[in-house]
């Protein structure tokens, strides 16, 4: 390496510019072939160190989510679960409802691809460097708990749950809460109520929330509230995709469509309650 040449080395060391250090001998080369102004040569040497660091912030972002794997939107499987509303999904793509600090409700049956339309969402928004984090509910209120009897609550509820613009609530309703954990879940919800966005998927339908948070009616229906009055529903009705197999070789019976059809979902508020009526 000539004297020029390391100098460059070390000044893009310096300044902390590793893909300008690596990249901008071919980019020397290819604008000198290309006749290309010093001003294009500037701006190809930018972009590749902006895109570089992009790349990095969004590697860093993946490992901070904790996403229990990968999934892209592309790959769910419309064709089998036509209790899908595609169109209204579709739209949640642009992650607007994140900019504008919406919420994400998704409802259905077990193994109808809930999580993986949540995880392909968080997904996209790491892409468009978005801080996310994933977690389970009852991995939530267990980090909760061990918050509250060990550490300051206030500073975990800012690092982990107020800090992403976009929290991910999986599989509500799989583990009933004590009242202990009931009224945390709530702090959660109220907590990033109009500041951040938070997609929950559950299998139970809103009329049978209470019975998830400690049979507390009060506290389901402020919850309810808080988490409805910017949200998107999203019913999904169908079989279960992981038993997809099975019941194509009449190993699992095929539940009949009529009672897979979605829930119509009628919202009353009453001050600071909600009614919840459910038509089948």
């Amino acid at each position: 390496m000539n004297l020029i040449g390391q100098g460059i080395q070390d000044a893009c060391d310096l300044l902390k510019l590793h893909a300008v250090a690596s990249e901008w001998p071919a980019i020397a080369d290819k604008a000198v072939a290309q006749q290309s102004t010093l001003a294009d040569f500037l701006h190809a040497l930018l972009q590749v160190e902006l895109s570089a660091r992009q790349q990095r912030t969004q590697s860093t972002l993946l490992k901070l989510a904790g996403l229990p794997a990968v999934k892209h939107f592309s790959d769910y499987d419309f064709a089998f679960a036509s209790g899908a509303p595609r169109k209204q999904l579709q739209e949640l793509t642009s992650l607007a409802f994140i900019e504008r600090a919406e919420n994400i409700v998704l409802l259905g049956p077990s193994g109808v691809g809930k999580s993986h339309l949540a995880i392909s969402l968080a997904y996209l928004a790491i892409q468009r460097v978005i801080k996310v984090r994933f977690l389970t509910a009852a991995d939530l209120m267990l980090q909760l708990g061990a918050a509250n009897h060990q550490d300051p609550l206030q500073t975990y509820l800012k690092r982990s749950v107020l800090s992403p613009k976009l929290l991910i609530i999986d599989e509500i309703g799989y583990l009933p809460f004590g009242r202990a954990e009931a009224n945390l879940f709530f702090n959660v919800i109220a907590k990033r109520y109009e500041l951040g966005s938070v997609i929950v998927t559950s299998n139970l339908p809103f009329s049978q929330w209470a019975t998830a948070f400690a049979d507390d009616q009060t506290l389901t229906a402020a919850l309810l509230d808080r988490l409805l009055h910017h949200a998107h529903i999203v019913q999904i009705s169908g079989n279960s995709y992981r038993l997809k197999g099975k019941k194509t070789a009449g190993i699992f019976p095929v539940i009949p469509p009529e009672q897979t059809r979605s829930t119509e979902l009628e919202a009353v508020k009453d001050g600071s309650i909600l009614n919840y009526r459910f038509k089948g």
